[in-house]
């Protein structure tokens, strides 16, 4: 009987290699801590976090860019991210908007990522108000998984999502980041400015 098959003479088989996907962190003060962001070769931000969730961000990554081999250096000062920040965190909303940002993830993740985007600065909506929004009335759960798996904090306003209740549900910067980013952006957008907050 003829022997086993055996691949041709010369003939390696290969698993597909992951091709390099080079990102540059800064880190940025803040008001509410340490920010970090991860920006891709041609300036295009694919991240944004506090420092201490950093690993959670890079989590997230590898999940939402499974076919990359993602690797993190220091990038040069980012002074025109550090002047845009300063300006939100002194109430000018809308600093944050032109930002060039790019997403991998599943589609549904960037549907839900996009209606984050549309919602006001102070103003909030629910799990269930964003899935009905996005046409899907039963999939508050789905929503706020999608939610969860943000990348990009505070320009991707995750933050503005409560529970259908108003309580203050769980966000990735932790619930007194929130509740102050809430407090901010409510606020300035009444033009109560200048102010202080502390976390709480």
């Amino acid at each position: 009987m003829p022997g086993p098959a055996r691949p041709q003479d010369g003939y390696h088989a290969r698993m597909p290699t992951a091709t390099l996907f080079r990102l540059r962190l800064q880190e940025h003060d803040s008001p509410v801590g340490t920010i970090m962001t991860l920006r891709d070769d041609e300036g295009v931000l694919r991240g944004l976090e506090f420092t201490e969730h950093g690993e959670r961000l890079r989590m997230l990554l590898r999940r939402q860019y499974p076919r990359r081999q993602i690797d993190i250096q220091p990038g040069p000062a980012d002074l025109d991210m550090d002047a845009r920040l300063q300006a939100y965190f002194d109430g000018d909303l809308q600093a944050l908007d032109a930002i060039p940002l790019a997403l991998g993830g599943t589609e549904f993740q960037r549907q839900v990522w996009a209606a984050l985007r549309a919602i006001s600065p102070g103003a909030t909506r629910s799990y269930g108000e964003l899935a009905a929004l996005l046409g899907r009335p039963g999939a508050s759960r789905a929503v706020g998984l999608a939610n969860g798996a943000n990348p990009i904090a505070i320009i991707i306003p995750c933050h503005r999502v409560i529970g259908a209740d108003g309580s203050m549900t769980g966000f990735g910067g932790g619930i007194p980041r929130k509740r102050w980013l809430l407090s901010h952006e409510a606020r300035a957008s009444r033009g109560d400015i200048p102010f202080s907050l502390t976390m709480q």
